[in-house]
């Protein structure tokens, strides 16, 4: 059965819209989204066999399992997140919601809810409404990773229509919000003593020099 196909305008969410997306986030499914970046892939972060399919589309080797959470606002760094400096959590104030994905030191939690010895945890707040305002009805997190595609021109795919063709078949929902953005979050790493920019992405990277 093909993936459903929604259309959601940022400016205004409908809300019976996101009512059913977080339906089916709750019921395991998979969504590809999108955010002030490019696509993603996500789900809910508490259903283990939705992050394990996850895991098998993307190809994603457990032990590396590089994926992020996505959160509505930083109310939730507590909870995952251990040892965040003053100076780093005011930073994320200052420039969240925003292009950004910041690692940080992962809590007890982390590990498991992905079911892998996971220290390092990666936190999203994108600057669009859509995605937030899924994860704030689903009252927790989703784990996300991005669109990657295959051609080496355009790395990331940003036509909803083309993202609908080409993964109807593995995802439950898809979201059109327009045109999505081929530059990723710029990825920046507080986990250590010292901050080290790991992508230098759409974010500015001058703001942490």
């Amino acid at each position: 059965m093909a993936a459903s196909f929604i259309r959601l305008y940022e400016e205004n969410p409908d809300p019976r819209k996101i009512t059913h997306i977080v339906n089916v986030l709750r019921n395991g499914g998979l969504i590809i989204y999108p955010s002030d970046t490019i696509y993603g892939l996500g789900c809910d972060i508490f259903n283990q066999k939705a992050v394990d399919k996850v895991r098998r589309i993307k190809n994603i080797n457990n032990k590396k399992m590089d994926l992020a959470f996505v959160c509505y606002d930083l109310s939730h760094l507590s909870v995952y997140a251990k040892n965040v400096s003053t100076t780093v959590f005011k930073l994320m104030k200052k420039i969240l919601p925003g292009p950004y994905t910041f690692i940080l030191n992962a809590s007890s939690k982390v590990p498991k809810i992905l079911k892998v010895k996971k220290k390092k945890v990666g936190i999203r707040i994108p600057n669009n409404r859509i995605p937030r305002e899924i994860v704030q009805e689903l009252g927790n997190p989703i784990v996300t990773t991005s669109l990657h595609d295959d051609d080496k021109i355009l790395e990331y795919a940003t036509d909803p229509e083309l993202i609908y063709e080409q993964y109807k078949n593995q995802v439950d929902l898809i979201i059109d919000g327009g045109y999505g953005d081929n530059q990723a979050s710029t990825i920046i790493d507080y986990s250590g003593e010292e901050l080290e920019i790991i992508r230098e992405g759409k974010g500015e990277i001058n703001k942490f020099l």
